[in-house]
């Protein structure tokens, strides 16, 4: 209900006043305001609205005014058959601290796939790492658009109720986010739009299907606004940069899409922006410190080393916070005064920083802006590991640390989608002393998780298959020196732990972080990027990749956003830098070592049938479970028959591969083997080929002689070597004995032509119909 309505209704009650008297005017105006209070406590329309389109493929339904709306804002998007709820909300003083507290949360219900959260309490816990990753994920493009100064804390909430694997929740959820800000009385500069990007077949993709994001050699996610793009993330199959910048621009005319169905919306059922108080400083008071200080600022911020650096620039700062805290001492605003000081000084490093990149097109460092830092690489930093690298770009240090293990240890992954098995895990660490600080240690906070995904990302791609190298993967990143893109060294390190520890990657991967300074009108794009280029900069545009393509991007601008020309520039400027870090790793180790170090796991698979995995493993896995106590070994058997065998002692493993053979061999037609008689019966002998597996020799198999007992030519125990003859279709196996013993000559016939040695056969009457005869077989079996 408006405000505008009750107004009206205040009107009616007055000409009911003259009408009907005060007291019935009176009733209905007290009815009316306890209606709108108890309805509408923030003027918000509570009517349901429903707004539908069709994007990608699929419905995309919006729905307003029935749930949350005691928040600032909030939605019900329907994508497909996923559907997520947004509300946003605001703090509604200002909060303390130099930075905006923004808080995206995107969270997965099990429910929405109808599944039971695993674990003991069977309850949602902590967010999932790819959850964490979809909230960075939101976060990003949405960040750069609210206003400089506001610090009011705002938190975005995205709850999956439904989950459909071929309708993406995480766009959903970035549609929603944008849109929930969008319509609320939250000052957002929105609205903003992500789509997710494929490339199958020579095509690209919008929102890809499940199928078709598993065929795709581009996964790639890109946000922004109605005119530039704000936000990249994507992993590649080794594309190209013009194939590259073709997803992005077509990504972007997409997003373009959903910004216009919010435009409507809002319009709609938007309320008016709320006026809140912005961070700003005294105008005075920043005038009278930049004409004492900005000379002695500027002299510091071009030090080139950075602890040097770092040590002038406080040491101005410091000066200057000592003169206003004896001048204002007493004052009243004392604190107000002292944070506009530190916010001035900030603001003076900053725009310096910013002044000598775009005029004098100078770098803090000296360097040019498409110069590396210098470059070190070393291999086998660490003994008794698998693998290990240390990659130095010049403050910025990294070790990655490769260890090799069964296919066991892979990580299951149980989220909304089915579960699976993770084979490859790149884990990033950021200890405070690698930037000479000190601080919390503890799990791996958002930005850590962040690094460590887009690491595993851009190596994933060159990985070896499962069948070429059975093997679980995981690296190890520790930063051991920051000074900006650091996550860039820690894939750098990587391959260079990789190819030490003989893992045949496809090719050498290697990162940079291209940054942006720009005012206005004209632009310049820096190449590798420090840590204050990094703070004072516009953007950050990470870029791996091998020789033959690009295998990961990320992006992220704290302006509104960039062109495709800055996007073009950067991509030419990456790729030439990239090839240059490529040199020098390839000069450190040219190629991937022919064999894994000493202390990896050695393997060997045998394949073995299907059906044969229940005896492998046997009842509640004794088989098994024996052949390791005996062996020492791991052994991992997957569901299509692939039998791994682990242990850094090969005698182990070949013994393991006999017992494995041994329980799974079959027995062939015309194959002959060596037996043992394990059991007699009147009619032949059972007698074993192999394990579990035995054979019958019928009575009439075992000789060329007529013999009427068994036990006159075998006995149990006995050793005797036998040619299978049959397999009937119940696995049941013939065997004979007769078969491997020379046949004995015909008997030779006397001078009349009749064989001498054997009575003749009567002759019968053609209508003599003789007595049927059994053989000794047919006998047993009647």
């Amino acid at each position: 209900m408006k405000k505008i309505d009750f107004l009206v209704c205040i009107a009616h009650c007055v000409n009911l006043l003259f009408s009907y008297g005060i007291l019935h005017a009176l009733g209905i105006l007290i009815f009316v305001g306890k209606a709108y209070n108890f309805i509408n406590p923030k003027g918000i329309k509570m009517t349901k609205q429903v707004f539908q389109t069709i994007f990608a493929g699929r419905e995309l339904i919006v729905e307003t005014g029935q749930v949350a709306k005691q928040a600032n804002g909030s939605v019900v998007v329907r994508y497909g058959e996923s559907t997520v709820l947004t509300a946003a909300v605001m703090s509604k003083k200002m909060a303390t601290g130099d930075f905006f507290p923004l808080q995206v949360n995107y969270e997965e219900k099990m429910y929405a796939a109808g599944k039971f959260p695993g674990g003991f309490m069977k309850r949602e816990g902590r967010p999932s790492t790819d959850a964490t990753l979809t909230a960075r994920l939101i976060d990003r493009p949405i960040r750069p658009m609210f206003a400089e100064g506001f610090r009011n804390e705002v938190q975005v909430i995205n709850t999956v109720l439904s989950y459909d694997e071929n309708a993406s929740a995480p766009m959903a959820a970035m549609f929603g986010s944008s849109l929930a800000l969008s319509i609320s009385d939250i000052p957002f500069d929105g609205p903003i739009a992500g789509v997710q990007v494929g490339y199958v077949d020579g095509q690209i993709i919008i929102n890809p299907t499940q199928e078709q994001a598993e065929q795709s050699l581009l996964e790639l996610t890109v946000a922004g606004t109605k005119h530039a793009i704000n936000m990249v993330e994507s992993g590649a199959k080794e594309l190209s940069e013009e194939i590259m910048l073709e997803a992005l621009l077509k990504g972007h005319e997409a997003v373009k899409e959903l910004i216009a169905f919010q435009e409507e919306i809002v319009a709609a059922v938007g309320k008016e922006k709320a006026e809140v108080e912005l961070l700003h400083v005294d105008a005075e008071l920043q005038a009278e410190i930049i004409a004492a200080y900005n000379s002695d600022l500027q002299k510091a911020v071009q030090v080139e080393e950075k602890l040097a650096r770092e040590a002038a620039t406080q040491a101005v700062k410091d000066q200057v916070t000592a003169v206003y805290q004896e001048k204002y001492e007493d004052h009243e605003e004392f604190d107000r005064i002292m944070r506009d000081v530190a916010e001035i000084l900030e603001q003076m490093e900053h725009a310096e920083v910013r002044r000598l990149i775009t005029e004098d097109k100078v770098r803090p460092d000296g360097r040019k802006v498409d110069e590396i830092r210098p470059l070190d690489a070393v291999v086998d930093f660490l003994p008794r590991v698998h693998g290990s690298g240390l990659f130095t770009r010049g403050q910025t240090q990294a070790l990655s640390v490769l260890t090799l293990a069964p296919m066991g240890e892979t990580q299951i992954i149980d989220g909304l989608d089915p579960e699976y098995k993770k084979r490859f895990m790149h884990h990033y660490n950021f200890p405070q002393y690698s930037v000479g600080e000190t601080g919390r240690y503890g799990a791996p906070g958002r930005r850590e998780i962040g690094h460590g995904a887009l690491g595993e990302r851009a190596l994933a791609q060159v990985l070896p298959s499962l069948e070429e190298f059975p093997y679980a993967i995981r690296l190890v990143a520790e930063v051991l020196e920051s000074n900006g893109s650091s996550s860039q060294a820690s894939i750098c390190a990587g391959t260079l732990a990789l190819m030490a520890g003989g893992v045949p990657i496809k090719a050498p991967v290697a990162g940079i972080a291209m940054g942006l300074i720009s005012d206005g009108n004209n632009y310049t794009v820096l190449t590798d990027i420090q840590g204050l280029e990094d703070h004072f900069g516009d953007m950050d545009f990470k870029v791996a990749g091998t020789r033959d393509g690009i295998t990961a991007l990320q992006m992220d601008i704290k302006i509104q956003g960039i062109t495709a020309e800055i996007l073009t520039e950067a991509l030419a400027q990456a790729k030439k830098a990239r090839f240059e870090i490529l040199d020098v790793i390839e000069a450190t180790i040219p190629e991937v070592r022919p064999e894994l170090a000493p202390t990896a796991p050695k393997i060997d698979t045998i394949k073995i049938d299907v059906d044969k995995i229940k005896i492998v493993i046997g009842k509640g896995g004794e088989t098994i479970d024996k052949i390791i106590a005996e062996t020492g070994v791991k052994i991992d058997i997957d569901e299509e028959g692939n039998v791994s065998i682990y242990s850094s002692d090969q005698d182990a493993i070949n013994r393991t591969k006999e017992i494995i053979a041994g329980l799974v061999r079959e027995a062939k037609v015309d194959e002959v083997y060596h037996a043992k008689v394990v059991r007699i019966e009147k009619f032949g002998a059972f007698v074993n080929l192999f394990d579990k597996t035995d054979a019958l020799v019928h009575i009439s198999e075992m000789a060329w002689t007529r013999t009427n007992n068994v036990e006159d030519l075998v006995s149990i125990g006995d050793e005797v070597d036998v040619k299978v003859i049959k397999i009937d279709e119940k696995g049941r196996v013939d065997a004979s004995m007769k078969a491997l013993l020379p046949r004995p000559p015909k008997p030779e016939r006397d001078e009349k032509g009749e064989k001498s040695e054997r009575p003749h056969r009567p002759r019968h009457h053609k209508d003599h119909k003789p007595k049927k005869e059994f053989t000794e077989t047919q006998k047993d079996s009647e």
